[in-house]
């Protein structure tokens, strides 16, 4: 017999609603309860009502398909019919991430028209898909870090079924998939959380309010929530690893953190499974205990998102410096953070007004992703800007060549590299009118001392700012995109065919540079990549080997390669080989 359980330790009563029917339910240990469900129930959608309120939906609901206020839809993992039996994920180390967001990648905007642009994507080089959240968020559009069914795949992307087809093809295609979770807070419209259980404790504060419940009473349940969930989405899903959003907002003093505890269950099930796994936190904590092995004293993650990088990069070729960009520009910054990760690492910050961070030891290049553009650093700006908006062709072109040549993991975000003319503006779809006014005000006073004009700041609500997010594809066959596109591809099959730019290891990377003169070398065992980011042409010292060094990629013509030196035309970069 089916039968229904829900944790709600503070319950007096709980029904199980189904159809016209309420079950009571049965309290056992621990303070769940269970009901045993006659046949004609089993398949119906359900809710559960406490102490006799309205029916809420299922705190782990497999699906929500009337969205974050409606009843619960059961599913049947096992009727799917996988295809990927012998799939198995390469190496993070030789990895290129493709981060998306499934709305507004397709005109479709769903999990079944993201499938007809795989090939495009393993044809580009791209390893790893990361989708940008997908549980039941409210309303049919929005960036997904508001949710609240955590269990759920969002029902306007097409459901639980829809995305196992995605994830059944890319792993058809070659690709990865990597799920970008939220387990630092819930969003404001549709949780219901908080009445089953203290999921969220007042010991600590977030910028969404309350934190999440990992260490105070109660806690074990919340944290077995968490671990569930993401374990769900690896077994059940065949996702390939998750990433963990913002973990610095994961507030847990416990002996476990719940970070190592969710590596070590993740660790188990890769065994059980037979396929790797993996796990990549977001973290502004310039904090390597992240990505150190749990042998060694650390949490046991895989990777974590290296934001110094992109602000070092960002930086020096806009030349912005408001908010934490103030921290950031110089040619000294960027070379810090490609020869030892973080460019806070025990040091000042003058943003923060106090140390920051701790210096990278003995760990790889390969435990820290970078990127030049990703969805917040586009969406957080006050009108989404993406980098092509803000720098020309020439730099831009030097900044894809330093990501892709770094020895990091490198991430795009969907269009970047064809410089998509579309912004990623942040838009959501509440239906409470004093929620969405609030969310409109907030954005204004965010930006209040950045822009001039307030209403050049796009209404989250409205369907035109989704609208304006979604990629015109056919600007990939156009130029001016078609030029940045294949200096992409070219970047990338460079990446793929030379050894030295792949590799990881942060003692066979070198940097020199003269930050007047502005120009800019990263040796990479036998590669280098020289750089010049000033307006007039410049003759770079480099220390040629003998034999035959020879340019292999150059963002222009008229570079030259001389005794001692390499001249450079303005604002250019090269990528040679010595050996």
């Amino acid at each position: 017999m089916i039968h229904r359980s829900v944790w709600a330790p503070f319950a007096a009563a709980v029904d199980l609603v189904a159809g016209r029917e309420r079950l009571a339910m049965t309290r056992g240990d621990g303070g769940w309860w269970r009901a045993d469900l006659p046949p004609h129930l089993e398949f119906l959608d359900y809710a559960f009502s406490l102490d006799g309120a309205a029916p809420v939906p299922d705190p782990r609901s497999p699906f929500q398909p009337a969205g974050v206020h409606g009843f619960s839809r059961p599913i049947d993992h096992a009727t799917f019919n996988w295809t990927d039996s012998r799939w198995r994920q390469p190496p993070l180390s030789s990895a290129l991430i493709y981060e998306l967001h499934v709305g507004t990648f397709t005109r479709g905007g769903t999990f079944d028209s993201v499938i007809d642009r795989l090939g495009y994507l393993a044809k580009l080089g791209v390893t790893h898909v990361e989708l940008m959240p997908v549980a039941e968020f409210p309303g049919d559009r929005g960036w997904g870090y508001d949710g609240v069914n955590l269990f759920a795949p969002h029902h306007h992307y097409g459901g639980p079924e829809a995305l196992k087809r995605l994830v059944d093809a890319c792993h058809a295609r070659g690709l990865a998939v990597i799920l970008d979770v939220v387990y630092n807070h819930f969003g404001p419209d549709g949780n219901y959380l908080p009445r089953f259980g203290p999921y969220l404790t007042d010991r600590y504060r977030t910028p969404w309010g309350s934190a999440v419940n990992l260490d105070d009473a109660e806690s074990v349940e919340v944290r077995r929530f968490f671990c569930d969930n993401a374990l769900g989405w690896l077994r059940d899903y065949h996702i390939d690893g998750l990433r963990l959003d913002a973990v610095h907002a994961i507030f847990d003093a416990a002996a476990i953190h719940f970070l190592e505890q969710l590596a070590a269950e993740v660790k188990a099930l890769e065994a059980s499974l037979g396929r790797p796994l993996i796990l990549i936190a977001e973290s502004d904590l310039n904090q390597p205990r992240i990505v150190t092995p749990i042998e060694a004293g650390g949490y046991g993650l895989h990777a974590q998102w290296n934001d110094d990088f992109h602000h070092a990069l960002h930086a020096l070729v806009t030349g912005e410096r408001a908010g934490y960009y103030a921290d950031f520009g110089s040619l000294a910054d960027l070379a810090h953070a490609i020869t030892a990760v973080f460019v806070y690492d025990g040091r000042f910050s003058p943003y923060r007004r106090r140390i920051h961070g701790r210096p990278v030891r003995r760990l790889s290049g390969d435990r820290f992703v970078c990127c030049m553009q990703n969805h917040d650093q586009i969406g957080n700006r006050a009108k989404g800007d993406r980098l092509g908006h803000i720098i020309d062709e020439d730099l831009l072109k030097i900044a894809a060549a330093l990501m892709l040549t770094a020895p990091f993991v490198p991430m795009l975000f969907q269009g970047e590299e064809w410089n998509a003319s579309s912004r990623f503006p942040y838009f959501t779809d509440h239906s409470d009118p004093n929620l969405a006014e609030a969310i409109r005000e907030g954005r204004r006073r965010e930006f209040a001392g950045l822009v001039k004009d307030p209403s050049v700041i796009p209404d989250p609500q409205s369907p035109e700012t989704f609208a304006s997010a979604r990629l015109d594809w056919s600007e990939a066959e156009r130029e001016p995109h078609r030029a940045i596109l294949e200096w992409y591809r070219a970047l990338i099959r460079l990446r793929r065919s030379i050894a030295d730019l792949s590799d990881g290891r942060l003692n066979r990377t070198l940097v020199r540079f003269v930050e007047s003169a502005r120009w800019f070398a990263v040796r990479r065992g036998d590669s280098l990549v020289v750089c010049n980011l000033a307006e007039q042409p410049r003759s770079v010292p480099v220390d040629l080997p003998s034999g035959n060094p020879r340019i292999r990629l150059a963002s222009k013509d008229g570079i030259r390669i001389g005794a001692n030196a390499i001249e450079m035309p303005p604002r250019a970069v090269a990528i040679l080989t010595l050996a």
